[in-house]
């Protein structure tokens, strides 16, 4: 009897530590998962009411210390618009003690002026002392200070009284900034209903041209959001829109409040981001805000970046150039002028009721094969985007569609299927299975398509001259061919409007890499208006490229 009631209860004991190793892993996980959520909702909280633009990272990328308590922290917060960065357990201390840039000047400073609006610590890399000009941030500690707003950089042991309440003079990119004190200014004025806003400083500066960033965060390659971050440190948050939560057009109307045909406007975007840009300064034209129309610049962070090639800000950013660079590229850039084109696709057909389709072209029209790579390639991206995410893999998929249309030759005999006329007269085609209308010297993701191999003499071809340049293609391996300098296109001529009859079947047509599948139509192409561009120097732009006919 006593033997079994020792089994018994050794027995019961086993099983309650069997059950405690079971259930106490799984009663700390639970624990652990409640107080992260709790965490995670606290600090959401926070960030939204927050005058800070806080972001959380899993690791900062470079040495970091936590405002508040000095120590080294991996992990934290950081403000996407002064740079501020903290530990996860003192954010709410740093969000409480420590005031973000102001966009708009509260307080009564001195007209036309406001103090450095210094941060402690987590100094950019190789800065130097505005004092000592020695290097500042060398040590493994919080030190050193920064201002927001010029970048300036001063030790610990250099800050003295009379820089704590010193103007701040905006610093290198002091010509690109709009100064909270003028946007004060500004609205002090318009509440006492006045206009006069020449008299404010700096709107009568003679070399004052505020920029105003235009960011598409879901363009190309993501890089939208870093981009943003790194803009609205090094001017007023402000001048810094994301496109995927405004759009072009309600960005566009602070430069009513900004000095006339002074405004620079730099897109980060690829080419249809462009677009929907020069659509939105379209309608300020239509507005009667003509005089404050902008420049525009652009940073190409889509997939062909055509446009971009033409004007020589690059092929592609891939974060190769500083931030800083890019600035000074859109102060010292050329101002220059864009043709954009009227396309109206009227369809065929006795009791056709529809409006006729109407598009708006920068860069080229085209019929034929590498209007069906771009209608695969979108229709391949609306069912999985997910996968898109890369300029590599966006590539690869067209040349993957590229190489199919090789083998099936789903376009060819298009010379029997369309009438083409420039400037009226009709044109006999030869055999060919694509179409292409060009504005601009690059076409299919960086290829000079109008000049071909080089060795033969063409026509002048300029993107502000009021003429299209017309060439067909034999089919997708002649457009490889074209790429690689291998092959000429077939040049059919140049026109101020162009038209083209397609009189049977449906074929694949884009406007600007936008596609779709049309059947037998007419197609207008007349010129709309012109666009106030600013091409970078440093590159070589289309007009330096094109050749003279001998």
């Amino acid at each position: 009897g006593s033997g079994d009631a020792s089994r018994a209860v050794a027995d019961w004991r086993l099983a309650l530590w069997t059950l405690c190793s079971v259930l106490l892993p799984v009663l700390i996980t639970a624990w652990c998962s409640f107080q992260r959520s709790r965490r995670q909702l606290l600090i959401r909280d926070i960030f939204r009411k927050s005058k800070h633009d806080w972001h959380y990272t899993d690791l900062f990328v470079q040495p970091s210390y936590c405002c508040v308590c000095a120590q080294h922290i991996l992990r934290g917060a950081f403000c996407g618009c002064c740079g501020l960065r903290v530990s996860e357990r003192c954010l709410k201390k740093a969000d409480q003690r420590f005031l973000c840039k102001e966009i708009v000047m509260r307080g009564t400073g001195a007209p036309g002026s406001m103090p450095h609006h210094w941060i402690r610590g987590n100094v950019p890399l190789c800065s130097c002392c505005m004092v000592c000009k020695q290097q500042c941030g060398t040590q493994p500690k919080l030190c050193d200070y920064r201002c927001v707003w010029c970048q300036y950089t001063v030790h610990d042991e250099c800050m003295v009284d009379c820089l704590r309440t010193e103007d701040c003079t905006f610093g290198e990119f002091k010509d690109l900034i709009i100064p909270p004190y003028y946007l004060s200014a500004i609205n002090q004025m318009r509440k006492e209903k006045r206009t006069s806003y020449e008299k404010v400083v700096p709107y009568c500066r003679k070399h004052w041209m505020p920029v105003i960033v235009l960011a598409n965060t879901r363009s190309g390659n993501n890089m939208g959001e870093t981009l943003l971050g790194e803009f609205k440190m090094l001017l007023n948050p402000v001048q810094v829109f994301d496109l995927s939560k405004i759009a072009p057009a309600k960005a566009l109307q602070l430069c009513t409040l900004l000095p006339c045909n002074a405004v620079r406007v730099l897109v980060c975007g690829g080419d249809g981001t462009v677009g929907w840009v020069l659509d939105a300064i379209d309608e300020m034209k239509i507005k009667g805000q003509e005089r404050y129309i902008p420049q525009v610049a652009i940073l190409p962070l889509g997939t062909g970046n055509d446009l971009s090639n033409t004007l020589g800000w690059g092929a592609g950013y891939a974060g190769e150039v500083p931030v800083e660079q890019i600035l000074r590229n859109v102060m010292e850039a050329d101002g220059i002028k864009l043709d954009r084109w009227k396309v109206q696709v009227t369809n065929k057909g006795y009791y056709n009721l529809r409006k006729p389709k109407v598009f708006t072209m920068n860069n080229y029209f085209s019929i034929g094969p590498d209007a069906l790579m771009a209608l695969n390639f979108h229709a391949h991206r609306e069912k999985t985007p997910s996968l898109f995410s890369s300029r590599i893999i966006n590539k690869a998929v067209y040349f993957f569609y590229g190489t199919k249309d090789c083998l099936v030759q789903e376009c060819k005999d298009l010379n029997k299927k369309v009438e083409l006329e420039l400037d009226g007269e009709r044109i006999e085609l030869p055999n060919l299975e694509g179409i292409i209308v060009l504005n601009i010297g690059y076409w299919g993701g960086g290829c000079r398509l109008w000049e071909g191999m080089g060795d033969e003499p063409y026509p002048l071809a300029r993107h502000d001259d009021g003429l299209l340049e017309v060439v067909g293609v034999h089919g997708s391996f002649h457009c490889a061919q074209i790429q690689v300098k291998l092959a000429n296109p077939v040049r059919l001529g140049q026109a101020h409007t162009v038209r083209l009859i397609l009189k049977s079947s449906k074929m694949p047509m884009q406007v600007d890499g936008e596609p779709w599948a049309q059947g037998p139509c007419t197609v207008t192409i007349t010129h709309k208006t012109r666009a106030l561009m600013l091409s970078h120097s440093g590159e070589q732009t289309d007009d330096d490229a094109s050749s003279l006919s001998e």
